[in-house]
């Protein structure tokens, strides 16, 4: 266990958007620019390009002034498991026990250390959560910061020309493993992430129109859109053939009924 530190040290939890570095706020890059430290969780090398796009912001961003990139690999989750639930709890727990080093190890009483989140660090992400759970434990004293960035979402809707809703109507905003399960009820617009299986073909027997992304806001963006029947097979393609190339893929779809 880290040692009980007195000093009170800063944390930033930056969301940094989807990939694009112009897609970095004002007030993100004003943070990127007090800290002294970066946190990277290295996710292996089939997602090395992860971390070069975060090099990549930094280099963008950051003014000549001297801050230090600390990296660690990512505690592997049990995908396999149909206990989700206790699997993501497990997960969350080992990466609680990382942070709560990176903070207790890595920062001085007096500096200031950051975690760069993909898109908006309040929309399925963990470290707001993972946070709470080591300041719960007492073994380490910090205060942090949110500073929120462009979603995978908002980022998506925009490369499609298209607004997340339509007048008077609720939308919804879940994962491909709810999706499974059945279409949500009483709304006709679904934001789906997180969907590793494809839950999108459960569903071509609806009248539905998608607008799909992947890699949304880097130089490898993939974009398809229309009627659900008709795209489906192209963007199982697509999606087949970019996880091929690159080992991993981060993809978000809106679908609209009716």
């Amino acid at each position: 266990m880290p040692r009980i530190i007195g000093g009170v040290r800063k944390i930033y939890v930056i969301g940094i958007g989807a990939g694009d570095p112009d897609q970095l706020t004002l007030q993100a890059v004003k943070a990127l620019n007090k800290a002294d430290a970066f946190f990277i969780l290295d996710k292996g090398e089939e997602k090395s390009d992860l971390i070069r796009l975060r090099r990549d912001l930094l280099d963008a961003h950051v003014e000549n002034r001297a801050y230090r990139l600390v990296e660690a690999r990512d505690p592997e989750r049990d995908r396999e498991t149909s206990d989700y639930s206790p699997a993501v709890d497990d997960w969350r727990r080992r990466r609680a026990d990382l942070y709560e080093r990176f903070i207790a190890e890595e920062l001085g009483d007096d500096e200031c250390g950051a975690f760069l989140v993909w898109g908006d660090p309040s929309l399925y992400d963990s470290t707001l959560a993972i946070l709470e759970e080591i300041l719960e434990r007492g073994t380490v004293a910090f205060e942090h910061e949110v500073v929120p960035g462009i979603s995978s979402v908002s980022s998506l809707l925009a490369r499609h020309r298209t607004a997340l809703n339509r007048v008077g109507r609720p939308v919804q905003i879940t994962t491909g493993r709810r999706l499974a399960e059945g279409w949500p009820e009483g709304v006709d617009d679904v934001v789906v992430m997180l969907d590793a299986r494809q839950a999108f073909t459960r569903h071509l027997d609806q009248d539905l129109f998608i607008y799909w992304g992947a890699y949304v806001g880097t130089e490898e963006e993939i974009l398809v859109s229309g009627r659900l029947a008709e795209v489906s097979g192209r963007i199982e393609e697509l999606r087949a053939e970019a996880r091929a190339r690159k080992g991993w893929i981060m993809d978000t779809y809106l679908l609209r009924r009716g």
